[in-house]
């Protein structure tokens, strides 16, 4: 049944261009609009601030009265949340010292709820009247629309699409094949590359690896990475390693992981430096947001990430230096995950780095584009799985991805600057999701193919 709220003509007609979607007006309009007034009023006209406040105001209030949780009712359920963001670029007025803004606030399971706040007030007196659960992890419970009197209704929206853009929630299951293509080779070389694993999200089988020399499989002590390494000559020219895997992966959510070192995890790395201008910056972005809490900080970061990296494939992207990605403000997943690691370190929030393969949900089998990263932070006394380049190039997902990463991917390896026994003479590798292959003490390209095959019930 559809659940109905009567409003006003006159004084709410302009709601529903925000209602709807959260639009986002510019700057200008904002103040705009948050700084209309009744002719006749003589009292301080509300700005942003004075409606933040008023929110940030009830949800502390409603937070202690909850022994740390702001709770709210959705259908029969008691939602105790906490807050991630108060989203002030989506405010409007509705009428006289009448305002509405969208608020994200997040269970400990990582699901993140956008909450509708409605209040009304002048500058001093700005009291929150009402708060309806609007979207789920980015997928609204409702829309508005409009009667012929003029007046507003919610309608329920059923069946948003849990598959939207390339996620699948759940868990998901396909064969996996790393095929490498070895190049000519002039003289002793050496290979390392990455072994999936079995872990708390992903169950691995190894079907099969096939290679042309007896291999070794190393062990990375720091991060718990199994690592092929085999020693080449030249008669291994053109040869083929071929990896095949069987994996049933569940989608992840924050999760507690017992024995972690998280001082490892607040320590710069080769291309993720933590100094002055890396701090300097997180602090700003942090104050600008009022973001107290770790949670709220991580998401201030977050933001700033999507907001202002452009994802390009070109100068010096793919390598993961931070430093690049806040000077070129470009780059694809690597430049994304590790500004953000660098700022939220550079902030004391422990941050993680780890790389796969994202398995496309549109098709069920076929090759697979090249590897992806992603990242992970710690707050709450839990670990929040990010995706900040996919939530940068699907606006729509961009709640989803804070806080989840879906079931349609596989993980090879956890780190950066890993150094296996033997190590390349290049030093620790970076990372590791295609081959490192010198030859002759020399970096050299192996050409790598990535295919899937999903395995439907």
């Amino acid at each position: 049944m559809q659940k109905t709220i009567l409003i006003r003509t006159g004084i709410y007609i302009l709601a529903v261009l925000w209602l709807s979607s959260c639009y986002q007006p510019n700057s200008r309009q904002k103040e705009a609009t948050v700084n209309a007034e009744s002719p006749s009023s003589k009292k301080k006209k509300p700005t942003i601030a004075d409606v933040e406040r008023g929110i940030r105001d009830n949800i502390a209030a409603r937070t202690k009265e909850g022994n740390g949780y702001f709770t709210i009712r959705k259908d029969t359920v008691d939602l105790r949340l906490k807050l991630v963001r108060v989203h002030t670029e989506y405010l409007s007025v509705l009428g006289p010292n009448q305002f509405f803004a969208c608020v994200d606030l997040a269970t400990t399971s990582g699901d993140v709820y956008d909450v509708d706040f409605f209040l009304d007030g002048d500058a001093g007196t700005m009291q929150v009247t009402r708060t309806d659960v609007h979207k789920l992890n980015g997928k609204p419970y409702y829309t508005w629309k409009q009667r012929k009197d003029k007046t507003w209704y919610t309608v329920a929206v059923e069946n948003s699409g849990s598959d939207l853009l390339g996620v699948i929630e759940g868990q998901d299951q396909f064969t996996f094949t790393y095929e490498v293509q070895l190049p000519e080779i002039s003289s002793a070389a050496e290979i390392w590359l990455p072994i999936a694993q079995t872990g708390p999200y992903q169950s691995i089988e190894l079907l099969s690896l096939n290679a042309p020399e007896p291999y070794r499989l190393l062990q990375d002590e720091k991060y718990g990475n199994t690592i092929l390494y085999m020693a080449l000559q030249p008669h291994h020219s053109h040869q083929k390693i071929t990896i095949n895997y069987k994996v049933h992966r569940q989608e992840k959510s924050p999760y507690q992981q017992a024995g972690v070192d998280l001082n490892k995890y607040l320590e710069a790395n080769t291309l993720l430096p933590i100094n002055d201008r890396f701090r300097k910056l997180a602090e700003e972005i942090i104050a600008e947001k009022q973001a107290n809490s770790p949670l709220e900080q991580a998401r201030a970061l977050y933001d700033y990430v999507i907001d202002n990296v452009r994802y390009a494939k070109q100068g010096k992207y793919g390598t993961g230096d931070a430093t690049y990605a806040c000077d070129a403000k470009s780059g694809n997943c690597t430049e994304f995950h590790s500004l953000f690691i660098s700022l939220a370190r550079s902030a004391g929030i422990p941050a993680r780095f780890a790389v796969g393969a994202a398995i496309p949900s549109s098709r069920n089998e076929g090759g697979v584009d090249g590897y992806h990263c992603w990242a992970e932070f710690y707050a709450d006394n839990k670990w929040w799985p990010v995706d900040i380049s996919e939530a940068n190039k699907y606006s729509a997902l961009a709640t989803y991805y804070f806080g989840h990463h879906p079931a349609n991917r596989i993980e090879f390896t956890r780190g950066r600057d890993i150094a296996p026994e033997p190590m390349p003479k290049s030093g620790p590798i970076n990372f590791l999701a295609y081959p490192v292959l010198e030859v002759d003490g020399q970096p050299d390209l192996a050409t790598t193919l990535f295919s899937f095959k999903r395995i439907t019930p």
